[in-house]
């Protein structure tokens, strides 16, 4: 009951899926049972949990508010049983002292969306500079402008609404912001990108927990970074510019500086990069 009060507290106005937070609440203590019981000497502890596609039909509503509450109570949580989401969110976690969030980084902003509201309002950004980081509704309400606790839009494409029940959603507030990943490959050779950037103050018109992201030469970053070394579609996010920090880390537990991809400007090609385009 009293962290069903909680949430009800927590999501105010916002709370459209009252029926669901019993469950959610169980969740969330089974969860902390498990921490407490499993943790050891370690002061820090990452989960990667499972979301999809199973959890909804074994459990009846989906973990992404619980998730968004352990974030933002420094036990950070990756969707989709992502290890290495979560390691980047333990690291951002303690760069940051403050809530992180894990989102896909492959949504593209649309092109009237960008005209409207976007292009020479916020310097000199161009489309392929900004793009949507979503993900279904797993970032803490402290970060978001404001929020509502509904179910998974996808999900419920495929099953019944009622177990897709238990999303955080709501456009992620404005401000400085550093995008990065530390990844494994196949070899076990470390990899790890940063980017430092912001979120602009846009309205989305989309559902889950999403933002409005501007990062200098995205597209470029995109190409010759995230898809030419094969990072995954998830990228931690961190509420700052933490990248002089974040860099150093990466060096210190042994990525090599040529596996730590950065957004580069204009005049620094990419080692890939044609030089005639």
């Amino acid at each position: 009951p009293a962290v069903v009060a909680e949430m009800e507290a927590e999501l105010g106005e916002g709370n459209k899926k009252p029926e669901v937070l019993a469950k959610l609440a169980q969740y969330e203590l089974t969860l902390k049972d498990w921490v407490e019981a499993h943790k050891g000497y370690r002061k820090y502890v990452a989960i990667a949990g499972k979301c999809w596609p199973a959890f909804q039909t074994q459990f009846g509503f989906v973990p992404c508010y619980v998730n968004s509450r352990l974030a933002s109570r420094g036990i950070p949580v990756s969707c989709e049983v992502d290890i290495y989401g979560a390691l980047s969110e333990f690291i951002g976690t303690v760069v940051s002292q403050d809530a992180v969030t894990l989102l896909d980084i492959n949504n593209s902003v649309p092109a009237d969306l960008y005209e409207e509201d976007i292009k020479g309002k916020y310097g000199t950004y161009t489309l392929k500079d900004t793009f949507m980081g979503f993900h279904c509704g797993n970032t803490a309400a402290c970060k978001l402008t404001a929020h509502e606790m509904k179910y998974q839009k996808i999900m419920a494409r495929t099953l019944p609404e009622e177990v897709t029940q238990g999303t955080l959603e709501g456009d992620i507030a404005p401000g400085d912001i550093t995008f990065f990943r530390l990844q494994s490959t196949a070899d076990t050779k470390l990899r790890a990108y940063v980017a430092q950037g912001e979120i602009l103050p846009v309205a989305t018109r989309s559902f889950g927990s999403i933002g409005v992201f501007a990062i200098p030469e995205m597209g470029r970053f995109y190409r010759h970074v995230l898809i030419e070394k094969n990072f995954p579609h998830h990228g931690a996010v961190a509420f700052g510019h933490f990248g002089k920090t974040l860099y150093e880390v990466f060096k210190y537990i042994g990525v090599d500086v040529d596996e730590i991809g950065f957004n580069q400007p204009k005049n620094m090609l990419y080692k890939t990069e044609n030089p005639f385009s």
